[in-house]
């Protein structure tokens, strides 16, 4: 069996390989997959005609066509945060990740395969050909030197834990 392994990095001179992404970019795609998901709930909605059934199950059943979903193991060590998240079929060019503070956000999409014109797809789970994550990580890490590999369907990231401060003295003046 072959072992595919691609490493991700950035850098510390704020040069941002085109995987790790600004907070704010990164925002505007969860939000866009966000209305992906809304419209295809409202399109259940719609089509059960108020029926049987809920606006949650309606959310839970867009979320499994719009999103695939890409479980994560978090583990920290003294110095590091590390993160394990299975993305099979997923190249490294597909993958975005983003991090602010204790916020590690993974999005990806890939390549679809054409869709026969003659089908109507009542619902399916091979649909979907995105994944996007946001982890609340244990503590704040450093967003410089951060390093991701994707090996064999797994992308694993290792975050620096942000130094703690040392409370600061203040001295007390006498007025």
């Amino acid at each position: 069996m072959m072992t595919t392994q691609t490493a991700m990095t950035k850098t510390t001179n704020d040069s941002i390989s085109q995987r790790f992404v600004d907070a704010d970019q990164m925002f505007e795609k969860v939000t866009e997959m966000m209305k992906d998901i809304e419209q295809r709930a409202f399109g259940f909605f719609r089509d059960r005609n108020g029926g049987f059934g809920t606006p949650l199950d309606d959310w839970f059943k867009a979320e499994a066509e719009v999103l695939r979903p890409a479980p994560v193991d978090i583990t920290e060590t003294p110095d590091t945060v590390n993160i394990r998240a299975a993305v099979p079929g997923f190249k490294p060019d597909e993958i975005e990740i983003s991090v602010k503070d204790d916020l590690l956000t993974l999005c990806g999409e890939t390549k679809s395969e054409g869709k026969n014109e003659n089908e109507n797809t009542f619902y399916s789970e091979w649909q979907s050909n995105r994944f996007c994550r946001q982890l609340t990580l244990p503590t704040e890490v450093e967003t410089n030197d951060v390093e991701a590999i994707l090996k064999d369907g797994v992308l694993q990231i290792s975050l620096k834990k942000k130094a703690a401060e040392e409370a600061a003295k203040i001295a007390v003046k006498s007025a």
